[in-house]
């Protein structure tokens, strides 16, 4: 178990500061070694949503949450992802690496892994005293999701998912299967579209499993960096320890993007 107090947590920024400014410099590097120039994705947004959820049910927030996305690169990019609570409280960090193997006019497949850190506040009694601390724990992630695209409105994609937890008190082993069909640039009006993302999924977790529903969808406006967004999950058929049965928000998000050359 991790338990650190803010003086820690600190620290704990501190060494994530400087792991951030690393894999910003090796998703550039990586890239490198071609005579015409290179263009770069630089994307920034923020997420506001009205509870928190996460599809594996021990890491839902379940409370009003932020989520910070960065991600810089082109075939290789570097994608880290910081979520907090309303109150300012870390929920999560994800340090994503995101390969695009396989990229055409029809099929596409994307190759991630990850480092992650989860936060949960706990209290904690000694001496006749309460403490709060946060309690971290810790995950190494690797995922493959491959998508077939039959035209610009309609594609349907998988995703296999594993996750090993380090520490030994928590679940060990998560496998997740899911069918992800993705129907997109449905017109509201001249320049409004939505986009609807359906999911079920199959989760094993340690020895417990779930079939789940999963569903988001978004709104967008051309050229316009806000859009709304809802999502529900929903256990279909579980024996995993969960606090909700239904879980569903609703979020707004703006979205910063920009392309760059690399200096020679």
């Amino acid at each position: 178990m991790i338990n650190f107090s803010l003086t820690a947590f600190r620290m704990r920024y501190k060494l994530t500061a400087i792991f951030l400014c690393f894999g910003f410099s090796q998703a550039l590097t990586a890239q490198t070694g071609e005579e015409k120039p290179k263009i770069n994705n630089f994307t920034a947004s923020v997420l506001f949503q009205t509870k928190g959820i996460s599809t594996i049910p021990n890491l839902t927030l379940g409370k009003p949450a932020f989520t910070f996305d960065l991600k810089i690169g082109r075939r290789l990019s570097f994608e880290p992802q910081f979520r907090f609570a309303a109150t300012g409280k870390p929920w999560a960090m994800v340090f994503w690496w995101r390969y695009n193997a396989v990229s055409t006019s029809k099929f596409r497949l994307d190759l991630t892994t990850n480092y992650s850190f989860s936060y949960k506040t706990i209290i904690v009694t000694t001496t006749g005293e309460s403490q709060e601390l946060i309690r971290t724990t810790r995950y190494l992630v690797g995922a493959a999701a491959p998508e077939y695209l039959f035209n610009k409105y309609f594609s349907i994609g998988a995703y296999i998912f594993y996750n090993r937890g380090i520490e030994k008190f928590i679940t060990r082993n998560t496998l997740m299967l899911s069918i992800r069909p993705s129907i997109s640039n449905i017109p509201i009006t001249k320049n409004i579209t939505a986009r609807f993302n359906p999911e079920i999924y199959n989760l094993f977790m340690d020895d417990d499993n779930g079939v789940f529903f999963n569903a988001r969808l978004s709104i967008s406006k051309k050229n316009f960096p806000v859009s709304l967004s809802a999502l529900i999950n929903k256990p279909l058929k579980s024996n995993i320890p969960s606090d909700y049965d239904l879980l569903w928000n609703a979020g707004i998000s703006y979205t910063f993007n920009n392309k760059y050359v690399e200096a020679k």
